[in-house]
């Protein structure tokens, strides 16, 4: 039987792709940013909850806790 040139060998394209490499500065600068993102969000975070603690702490004196069912004795009512 005979058959194309084409059909009977295989084909191949090579395509020339650049050797890669490991961009260890490009790791760096990112983990750099990342973590000053972490850190800034973490701050203002910190900045809120406290601001709120101090807030809620400001607005409600502190009661002792036996007010409500003491005897008040040491008044003359």
């Amino acid at each position: 039987m005979f058959l194309p040139q084409e059909v009977q060998e295989p084909v191949v394209t090579w395509i020339k792709v650049e050797k890669p490499t490991f961009d260890l500065v490009g790791v760096v600068l990112g983990s750099f940013k990342l973590t000053g993102f972490l850190l800034v969000a973490c701050v203002i975070f910190g900045a809120v909850v406290g601001a709120a603690l101090v807030l809620t702490r400001r607005r409600k004196p502190p009661k002792p806790p036996l007010d409500d069912i003491s005897l008040h004795l040491d008044t003359n009512a």
